[in-house]
């Protein structure tokens, strides 16, 4: 078994997630005391949130690489950013480290593709939903990319920072999830990406009447396949 390296704690919330479904899945995969092979470097997402209101994503950048650079020398053989949107960063990541870093776009782009799907939303934060670096990476694999109306995104990303991130799940918010599914369902969305790790905390198969892909689990599944692969 390899070792995975996560850059997490953008927030804990969703890296806990990562956590947790890594260990399952090598336990359901090996049986018995198996778990998986980690390790992780935990960052101050107050640090990071001020430096990407302040559009300092060159410090962010830093910031992720030194983290990396941690990683791998503690072991890592790849290595997870446990976030969608600092994946803006990723080729910075990159250049620090020789281990591969897997990018959450693809494997999204994949298990849209194995659903024979064209179209999907894609909610997250204002920083993925408004800028291109997630939707051209989605786009890049063939599959067209809505994003949600000006009000809607402004919906999401308060939801985002304001509740998930720091543990609160509404069953109100939830209630305004699935009515903003339903206005891209009606705009001719065939799926909904949860292109925000923290989404998936709140929202899940039951909220949506067309397919979800849930972004964290799906990266860190990929993970643990390469973990395990002979």
């Amino acid at each position: 078994m390899r070792t995975i390296g996560l850059i997490g704690g953008m927030s804990w919330e969703s890296t806990a997630v990562y956590y947790r479904e890594a260990n399952e899945l090598v336990r359901d995969r090996l049986g018995g005391l198996n778990s998986a092979k980690l390790v992780l470097a935990s960052l101050n997402f107050h640090e990071i949130s001020e430096l990407q209101r302040a559009a300092e994503w060159q410090r962010a950048g830093e910031i992720l690489a030194e983290a990396a650079r941690g990683l791998e020398a503690a072991g890592a053989e790849i290595i997870l950013i446990c976030t969608n949107t600092m994946h803006l960063l990723i080729d910075q990541v990159q250049a620090a480290v020789t281990a591969p870093v897997l990018h959450i776009g693809d494997v999204a782009a994949e298990a849209v593709l194995e659903r024979e799907i064209g179209r999907v939303a894609l909610l997250g934060t204002a920083f993925t939903m408004e800028k291109a670096f997630y939707r051209e990476r989605i786009e890049a694999h063939g599959i067209e990319v809505l994003v949600p109306r000006e009000s809607d995104r402004a919906t999401i990303h308060r939801a985002i920072f304001e509740e998930l991130a720091v543990g609160v799940v509404s069953e109100d918010t939830r209630s305004a999830f699935r009515e903003i599914i339903e206005r891209l369902v009606a705009d001719g969305a065939e799926g909904i990406l949860l292109g925000c790790t923290e989404i998936e905390l709140l929202i899940g198969d039951g909220d949506s009447p067309v397919p979800v892909f849930p972004t964290a689990q799906l990266h860190i599944a990929a993970a643990v396949d390469w973990a395990l692969a002979e």
